[in-house]
């Protein structure tokens, strides 16, 4: 070790030969003149109160020094770190930017800044994620994405012994699916409320499902209030274009809309399983049209990036949406409003979502003490329902019947 011109002893750092000087909280603290507790409460954050002229002066050390604090030794300090850790299914989709930006402006005023991880919509990278989240001390986790189910079929019964074996076997490897999900689950529940315990915050943006705050989505009764209304157009006959059922946004929006035709004394609509995405949706029209679409009047696709995907392979078939077959989506995201005919859809309010999951994480006191933790687990998650509103435009007009 050797003193600088400030009389501040420096600890000698070797890296491939050369020796560099690394200026230690210790050198703060004695530079200005002051603890090593005092300097360490000063520059790390802690609650504990630290008068201002000392804390004056341990900056200013500090600036004088070079300092440069350990964001690491900070988060163990304060238990936390000055970040947000945001999880997403899909980034590439609107509806999580979307999302993303109203977390990130609500971080911003909070003083806080947004990491993000992208899930893919596998339970398995999510809990991953999660678990390695932990090891960052974020002082929020939000997770935004439907919750997945274990697969499920819309399809029809076999109607033949090969087919009856193909069921069977696809049974027999949905079980072992589902007991696998259900240990994802547990697992991912279990890393939540270690977090939990040790300070962390939590909000969920999907399904009710797991013991957290949840933003809830109301996307059940969104999907049936539109069919009620494009039923009110004098529309009669439906397609949905729907992903797999263990996606539980996607199922729960269908079952809403066939619940709505229902209570409107409407056929049940045909449905066309594809991918939940844009290239998914066009792909359902393309094949809708290429086997003859007889006398279906309207497709709704249960989200907006589908429905875009559907309007385009309309158009590649040579067919007009709105005039030839009318197209609904859910989500109202941006692009909606720019394509055309504009998109009928279900407003979800995604940029105030994103705020209010950290207002929601933030407001959650994090428990200190084992008689606080008991009291959070008897009271229980919030659930904070979010409605929905549906939004009719040209892609849906009025349709009169002879």
């Amino acid at each position: 070790m050797e003193r600088d011109d400030t009389g501040v002893t420096l600890h000698d750092v070797t890296l491939h030969g050369i020796t560099l000087h690394s200026v230690t909280l210790h050198d703060v603290a004695r530079e200005a003149g002051v603890s090593y507790a005092t300097a360490s409460r000063a520059l790390n954050g802690s609650d504990r109160t630290v008068r201002a002229d000392n804390a004056a002066r341990v900056r200013d050390a500090a600036d004088r020094l070079g300092y440069t604090p350990d964001l690491s030794a900070q988060a163990t300090a304060r238990g936390s770190s000055s970040t947000v850790a945001l999880v997403v299914s899909d980034i590439d989709d609107p509806y999580f930017s979307s999302i993303a930006a109203g977390v990130t402006e609500a971080a911003t005023d909070a003083g806080l800044i947004v990491t993000m991880a992208i899930a893919d919509r596998s339970p398995g990278l999510e809990l991953q994620i999660v678990r390695a989240l932990r090891g960052h001390r974020p002082r929020a986790v939000i997770i935004a994405g439907s919750r997945i189910a274990p697969a499920a079929s819309t399809s029809a019964p076999a109607s033949s012994a090969s087919a009856a074996a193909s069921a069977a076997a696809a049974s027999a490897s949905a079980s072992a699916s589902a007991s696998d999900d259900d240990d994802t689950r547990a697992a991912l529940i279990a890393e939540l409320a270690a977090y939990q315990q040790a300070g962390g915050r939590v909000a969920l943006i999907s399904q009710d499902d797991l013991p957290f705050t949840t933003l809830a989505i109301d996307n059940t009764g969104g999907a049936r209030q539109l069919a009620l209304d494009l039923a009110g157009l004098g529309y009669r006959r439906f397609a949905i274009a729907h992903a797999d059922d263990s996606i539980r946004t996607s199922h729960d929006r269908r079952l809403g809309f066939a619940a709505g035709l229902a209570e409107a004394g409407l056929p049940p609509p045909a449905l066309l399983p594809t991918d939940f995405t844009r290239a998914g949706g066009r792909q359902a029209a393309l094949d809708l049209i290429a086997r003859g679409h007889g006398d279906l009047e309207l497709v709704f696709a249960v989200n907006d990036v589908m429905a875009i995907g559907v309007m385009t392979g309309l158009r590649e078939s040579g067919l007009l949406p709105g005039r030839d077959l009318a197209v609904a989506g859910f989500d109202d995201i941006n692009a909606a409003v720019d394509v055309s005919p504009a998109l009928t859809s279900v407003r979800v309010p995604l940029h105030e979502l994103g705020r209010r999951a950290l207002a929601s994480a933030l407001a959650e006191p994090p428990p200190h003490t084992t008689t606080d933790r008991a009291s959070a687990a008897v009271s229980g998650p919030m659930s904070v329902p979010i409605p929905v509103e549906v939004i009719l435009r040209p892609s849906t007009p009025t349709r009169r019947h002879p």
